[in-house]
């Protein structure tokens, strides 16, 4: 059982939905440096998946996964996975900075590859990914979960596309997370180099999302600034940070993400999203809704010309995306999320943190 507090190894559960018979799709999970490989895993065999094969350096992370997965086998090595034909897609959870060798090498293989969010921390990283997807005729995928495996993420999308707030013209999207004692958290996550600076991060959720609600295919990062205001003690973090977007249509975005959430909150993080469009605005309480008894998460406000709407929707919407990306896996098509737009969300984080100012405090 997860924590629902703690951000890193926070792993949605959705109720099984298979788009494949057993032992159809083998995937494998290579690195467990970050709790979201579960929820990744947990989504894919939800979907039908089978989860043939886990390897990690460390023997005793691959002995926690396979608790949670226990009919995964604990390969000897992550050529054992490579060299594997019935896996078909590896999904992973290295240090940021080493998702991307990971994925060149699943690739390279023949292997369709599935990376935690921020898929890559360097434009070099994204040009050698993307040499490697053309070359290669592989799928570079990423887990942008705070969208793709959130109901009422999922369900915004829907009412987008239905026209229910006009078109889209602007996002505001807010990403704080609970940092919890500094002790739970590996070394690497304080070390700038690795984990990619804090708009490179839990960013790329938030570029992700506007990039996806409003339509966008490209953008601009105008403006950005990432700082630590209250962690001194490990210099390499940077605990805030917030950055303005102007898409290709001309959709504008202000997007904030910070470690921040205060012990009393009852989950990890109060994530929201406002969508405002030419007839109406969407907001988003993803994981709380503050004050209320029942502790309940997804919820969806609708506010456009029939009136004024609430809806709860846990437990009603599911996460199509993993099905999607089997299918997608299978069929060589690009439903559940494109290549395209993968990779733009990666190379706007990577810049917005790479021309972020300082701030000083």
């Amino acid at each position: 059982m997860f924590d629902k507090k703690d951000g890193m190894n926070y792993a949605p559960k959705g109720k099984p939905s298979p788009v494949v018979k057993e032992n159809e799709f083998m995937i494998a999970a290579i690195g467990l440096d970050h709790g979201h490989i579960y929820g990744m895993c947990n989504g894919l065999t939800e979907a039908g998946a089978t989860l043939k094969w886990v390897y990690d350096k460390d023997p005793a992370k691959a002995e926690n996964f396979k608790r949670s997965f226990p009919s995964v086998r604990i390969a000897s090595s992550e050529d054992e996975i490579l060299n594997d034909p019935e896996v078909k897609l590896v999904c992973s959870a290295a240090v940021t900075s080493e998702r991307c060798a990971v994925g060149l090498r699943a690739m390279n293989a023949g292997k369709d590859y599935f990376t935690d969010k921020a898929p890559l921390t360097t434009l070099e990283q994204l040009a050698a990914a993307k040499e490697a997807v053309e070359r290669t005729g592989r799928k570079y995928m990423v887990y942008y979960s705070e969208r793709i495996h959130v109901e009422a993420a999922v369900y915004a999308g829907y009412l987008i596309e239905q026209g229910a707030i006009g078109t889209p013209i602007h996002m505001d999207g807010f990403g704080p997370h609970r940092l919890g004692a500094p002790s739970s958290r590996p070394a690497w996550f304080f070390e700038k180099e690795k984990y990619g600076g804090i708009l490179c991060d839990i960013g790329s959720h938030q570029i992700e999302q506007f990039l996806y609600y409003c339509g966008e295919d490209d953008a601009e990062v105008t403006y950005s600034q990432a700082g630590n205001y209250n962690h001194k003690d490990t210099p390499g973090l940077e605990d805030f940070g917030d950055m303005i977007l102007v898409g290709k249509k001309g959709t504008t975005a202000h997007l904030r993400v910070d470690w921040f959430t205060p012990d009393g909150l009852s989950t990890w993080g109060d994530g929201r999203t406002f969508i405002i469009g030419t007839k109406g605005y969407i907001e988003l309480r993803k994981y709380v809704n503050i004050g209320d008894k029942d502790n309940s998460t997804d919820h969806v406000f609708l506010v456009n010309d029939e009136g004024e709407f609430h809806y709860n929707v846990a437990g009603k919407v599911g996460y199509p995306y993993f099905g999607q990306l089997i299918l997608d896996c299978i069929n060589r098509t690009e439903n559940a999320m494109t290549q395209e737009h993968a990779f733009k969300a990666a190379e706007l984080c990577v810049k917005a943190e790479l021309n972020a100012k300082k701030l000083e405090y």
